[in-house]
């Protein structure tokens, strides 16, 4: 969650290494992901373009394989290039289950997709290592640089991926069948400020907008929730954080140690936040900040230090800005812009052949969870989401400035707005014609799948991560698919 980088969110955990990077270096106050879903995030990221444009639908439908990133052109360009870590930006991965919660979620039923998230702490009081996995990469990473990196005549990029802070997912079966579990030690735990968690207010289901109450009951969110769960999950989310702070702290050393950390501009971001209980709901797939605004930090050599930065930037943003550091020409059809001339406080035309850098960011959601193509537009202290045709549901405006919290929709208040903002997002996206070919890419991939299963493609849903409520009523949901197709 990119609030945790700046005040008052960095008051609730202890991130060493991000506030170094932030004395050091510069911080990005309004940052976003342009798609709120891990794949079609970080296909945005490494094509720097948008989401509609790569058609990166699903956790399932990211670029196509071979697709040139920002690396391979620094790589052709002579640079020594190193991936470590999660990529997930290449269409083809994630459950079955996860395709299929994506594709029929135009169909009209209600089925619950995820397990109620719970937490757990590990027993070790003083367990350093929780996320292991992530720990091998980051010391793959760090082995990389001492011995590799410190070598090299050329310049490097390296990029490290990690899986933290997400929540870990939970057994298949026993009592906390399919929970998404928030999972760390008392050792990260010590370093969140109970105190200074803050509660999220919630509407009631009845007042929930239709898009968030379809949301908060496919991740099991509709039910009874204590204070005290509340406050533990983003305890824990929190104390999640705090681990990966440390892995980004084993990296800035290992640059320290082998003398390269002055020559070497380091960036720290994410593909999206995390919701952690707030508007009912945790994960992602939503526009509200705890999910779409992310962390972006950048440090090194002409890098403005103590700079905070209030300009919208989003994640299509890395790739012109790789280009840029690295002096190879920018191509003119991307739709992110370079960020250097913000970390240089350049005047924006002497800086882009295009022009100045626009004053909004787009971000978009057609995956699971959420029943309808999602549209975002970020402009100074509005927020307006608009969904599917832009008509047949309730656009959603909020001021952020007056209500940080988006707890208050706007958008019948302030008509004039709410039709400005649109007519920029039609500028940007027909996105009544994108929501439509969704729908139609979504209906025919769930045909494909149901072919391709033959008479036998009920009882494989069955065993989906849904299979508990499916089973209640097994004819009754097929009858909606049925009516659906």
């Amino acid at each position: 969650d990119g609030r945790l980088t700046f005040f008052p969110g960095n008051q609730t955990v202890d991130l060493p290494s991000i506030n170094f990077m932030k004395r050091q270096g510069t911080v990005f106050l309004n940052a976003y992901t342009n798609s709120p879903i891990c794949c079609p995030s970080r296909a945005a990221m490494w094509s720097g373009l948008f989401t509609h444009l790569t058609e990166s639908w699903n956790n399932f439908k990211g670029l196509d394989p071979g697709y040139v990133t920002w690396m391979d052109l620094m790589e052709k360009h002579g640079y020594h290039a190193q991936k470590f870590g999660k990529l997930d930006f290449t269409s083809g991965h994630h459950s079955v289950s996860n395709r299929v919660e994506a594709w029929t979620r135009d169909v009209n039923f209600l089925l619950r997709q995820e397990g109620r998230p719970m937490v757990k702490l590990t027993r070790h009081r003083k367990q350093f290592r929780v996320m292991e996995t992530d720990w091998r990469t980051t010391d793959k990473a760090v082995n990389w640089i001492k011995e590799e990196a410190v070598n090299f005549t050329q310049p490097f990029i390296l990029y490290l991926g990690l899986n933290l802070p997400h929540p870990y997912p939970s057994p298949y079966a026993g009592e906390n069948f399919g929970s998404s579990t928030f999972l760390t030690s008392p050792y990260w735990l010590e370093k969140v400020n109970y105190e200074a968690i803050k509660m999220p207010k919630w509407s009631s289901l009845s007042e929930m907008h239709p898009v968030d109450y379809y949301s908060s009951y496919t991740k099991n969110c509709t039910g009874e929730f204590t204070k005290e769960e509340v406050r533990n999950i983003r305890a824990f989310y929190y104390a999640m954080c705090a681990e990966t702070d440390a892995m980004l702290g084993e990296i800035i050393s290992a640059l320290q140690d082998t003398g390269l950390l002055g020559k070497t501009i380091v960036i720290f971001t994410a593909d999206h936040g995390e919701l952690a209980m707030e508007h009912r709901q945790f994960y992602k797939m939503s526009m509200y900040e705890g999910s779409s605004h992310v962390p972006l930090l950048v440090m090194g050599p002409g890098v403005r230090q103590q700079q905070q930065i209030p300009n919208v930037v989003s994640l299509v943003d890395i790739y012109p800005t790789m280009l840029d550091i690295a002096r190879i020409p920018v191509p003119q059809n991307l739709s992110g812009y370079s960020l250097l001339p913000l970390l240089h406080e350049k005047a924006e035309s002497e800086a882009s052949p295009r022009g100045p850098r626009p004053s909004w960011v787009l971000s978009e959601f057609h995956g699971c969870n959420v029943n309808s193509s999602v549209y975002m537009l970020r402009t100074g202290r509005w927020k307006y989401i608009t969904y599917s045709d832009g008509s047949s549901v309730l656009p959603q405006l909020f001021d952020l400035t007056a209500d940080p919290d988006e707890l208050a929709n706007v958008a019948v208040k302030f008509p004039v707005t709410v039709h400005s903002l649109d007519k920029i997002l039609r500028s940007i996206v027909n996105y009544p014609k994108v929501s439509s070919s969704v729908q139609e890419y979504n209906k025919q991939q769930f045909i494909n799948w149901k072919q391709s299963l033959g008479h036998n493609y009920s009882s494989v849903i069955a065993n989906l991560r849904w299979h508990q409520d499916w089973l209640k009523d097994r004819r009754k949901y097929e009858n909606a698919i049925d009516k659906w197709l």
